[in-house]
């Protein structure tokens, strides 16, 4: 059986390498602000956590990527970009 997914939620911006969350969270999903050749792959558990996502190439504009993220959510950034992560705490 599938679990609401959140549609609300907390957010967080971020333009380099870090966590976006420290604990348990449920990811709604992004939004690119702006991007020169910006790539993202996601992870559940920090730097060396459990890669989420391959290497995404995000256009502008919101991203819907829901998911239980059960450890902490981090996002490694490459090129140049800002991004705005939405997410429910609590997974």
């Amino acid at each position: 059986m599938s679990q609401p997914v959140a549609e609300v939620g907390g957010y967080k911006n971020i333009t380099a390498t870090g966590a976006v969350s420290t604990g348990p969270c449920q990811l709604i999903g992004f939004y690119v602000n702006s991007t020169t050749i910006g790539t993202l792959v996601l992870r559940n558990g920090g730097a060396s956590g459990e890669v989420m996502s391959g290497t995404i190439t995000p256009a502008i504009g919101f991203h819907r990527f829901p998911a239980n993220v059960g450890v902490s959510l981090y996002a490694t950034v490459g090129g140049t970009l800002d991004v705005t992560f939405f997410f429910a705490a609590g997974s």
